[in-house]
């Protein structure tokens, strides 16, 4: 990591002078290279070969009331711009957050919170189709408030004027049309840490959330789009033990569309072995259902897509490897012999 010292924020932060001038705060850069080998069954797999780099900047800064300013900016492969975040901590008024669609307000920020060794179990490489994961107003453009934690509890209100839209610049505004269906979209989350004092469940995490996108009439959706979010984890020394459910429900509900509710359940487990190697294994099912059609009995299409994947991880300074094994069963909710698929993945990552 390089540090640029001594930069001032106060240009980045201009529309926050009203309230106090913002201290000369640092900037750091950070970066790193992916490189994986990917095997596929039942499917072309073409060159295995595959890169990833990327790199970011974090900005900070103090008010001279106290206040703290966190200025985040990602770019990923080939250095296109990618997102931006400005976080405003106000001590004991809790925190806000500007944030124009990372993935990390709202409810998405829980669409996968159990342990792995690399990576999510249904995101290693493999596609399966599942549907239900929740993404919220975690890809708008939104503004999200997090309040001060209280008894280990901690609640994030987080609002997009307009779903669907990303990175506005300043002085300017954009997003879906009122035809294309979708306005404003709120999201509300809970995270609860229940350790009532005591060191052994000191590591007790419970995650809940909710989400609803107003959906406007004249259009190919009915009813107002919902999702949901709920998970415990538990991390007891070198273990870490986790159960998820989710589901969705597009809010479409018409004789052309046979389904409209989706719904999953995950498990995982890892194991540090020490504090160079880890395992873990996990599963998540994904369900299809709430259809309207009454054509549904003759439809060959599956109702339940199940993902296992198996992974360890391996770090050396700065460098890691990664070995993940996935089998999925009736991906995109297919029941022909050739949904059944499997991958290898290998993957070593490299960080400056």
């Amino acid at each position: 990591m390089n540090k640029l010292t001594k930069v001032g924020c106060s240009a980045l932060c201009g529309s926050l002078a009203a309230i106090s001038a913002v201290n000369a705060g640092d900037l750091t850069v950070t970066g790193g290279a992916d490189l994986t080998w990917v095997s596929l069954s039942k499917q072309v797999t073409g060159n295995p070969i595959g890169m990833g780099s990327n790199f970011g900047l974090k900005g900070s800064g103090e008010l001279d009331n106290g206040w703290t300013v966190d200025l985040t900016i990602a770019h990923t492969n080939g250095s296109a711009y990618s997102s931006t975040a400005l976080a405003l901590g106000m001590g004991g008024l809790g925190k806000l957050n500007i944030n124009s669609g990372d993935s990390g307000n709202g409810i998405q920020k829980y669409d996968n919170v159990l342990p792995t060794a690399w990576e999510e179990v249904h995101g290693a490489g493999l596609s399966t189709g599942v549907r239900g994961l929740v993404s919220g107003v975690g890809t708008s453009s939104n503004i999200q408030y997090t309040t001060p934690a209280f008894a280990g509890t901690t609640i994030d209100v987080a609002y997009a004027h307009r779903m669907g839209n990303v990175d506005n610049d300043d002085k300017t505004g954009g997003g879906v049309s009122h035809t294309q269906g979708v306005g404003q979209g709120l999201d509300v989350t809970m995270k609860i840490n229940a350790s009532l004092g005591t060191e052994i469940l000191s590591g007790l995490n419970f995650y809940v959330g909710g989400h609803e996108a107003t959906v406007y009439n004249n259009h190919s959706l009915e009813n107002n789009a919902y999702q949901a979010v709920a998970a415990i984890v538990y991390d007891i020394g070198p273990f870490s033990l986790g159960q998820m459910w989710s589901g969705e429900y597009s809010g479409e509900d018409n004789s052309t569309q046979a389904f409209n509710s989706y719904k999953n359940h995950a498990y995982g487990i890892a194991f540090n072995i020490n504090d160079d190697l880890s395992v873990s294994y996990g599963s998540m099912k994904s369900y299809k259902a709430g259809y309207t059609n009454s054509n549904l009995g003759s439809q060959a299409n599956g109702r339940q897509i199940e993902v296992r994947s198996a992974q360890v991880a391996y770090t050396l300074g700065g460098a890691s490897i990664r070995v993940a094994s996935v089998e999925a069963d009736n991906t995109y909710f297919s029941t022909a012999a050739t949904a059944d698929k499997s991958a290898v993945i290998v993957s070593m990552g490299l960080a400056f």
